[in-house]
């Protein structure tokens, strides 16, 4: 299945298919009460989602947009459920997968709780890590690169014209 830049995979609230990033790359809404929207994750190729309902089945927690033309595969839930159920070493594979989701939340941990001159340089190093082919700034708005590095949409600003001016 492909998807193009800003085209919605699914929404916050549904039920649906699990799905597994081929290429690409998507960011992860979610809808708060106030009809504003947080940037919550970022999902990078190789990556099996939604995290939350790999082992049950669970509305999606939030709405999922693809940044750039993006290639995923739907894994139909039913038939996913199915065959835990029939070969229960795949909870194995549940299990890291959720590792490796782990593994890449710490990571941008360490940028969150950087100083604020060294956080959008580290998100620009793990963003690369995953996709090299745009800088962040295009993939992003400063809102959404804000929510991710913990600071604000003024503060990424200027951060970002410190940067250009070097």
């Amino acid at each position: 299945m492909h998807l193009h830049r800003g085209e919605i995979l699914f929404h916050q609230g549904e039920m649906g298919n699990l799905y597994r990033l081929e290429s690409g790359l998507l960011k992860v809404v979610r809808i708060r009460p106030d009809g504003s929207s947080l940037l919550f994750n970022l999902l990078v190729p190789g990556e099996m989602f939604p995290h939350h309902s790999l082992i049950s089945p669970q509305p999606y927690f939030a709405t999922c947009i693809a940044v750039t033309d993006s290639r995923v595969k739907p894994i139909p839930a039913e038939s996913w459920y199915e065959s835990l159920e029939r070969d229960p070493v795949q909870y194995r594979d549940v299990a890291l997968s959720l590792q490796n989701t782990l593994r890449l939340v710490q990571q941008r941990m360490a940028f969150v709780t950087a100083p604020t001159r060294d956080r959008i340089p580290l998100f620009r190093e793990w963003l690369s890590r995953h996709f090299r082919e745009q800088p962040v700034e295009q993939l992003l708005t400063q809102e959404e690169i804000g929510q991710l590095v913990g600071m604000s949409r003024e503060t990424v600003n200027r951060q970002l014209r410190k940067e250009n001016k070097k």
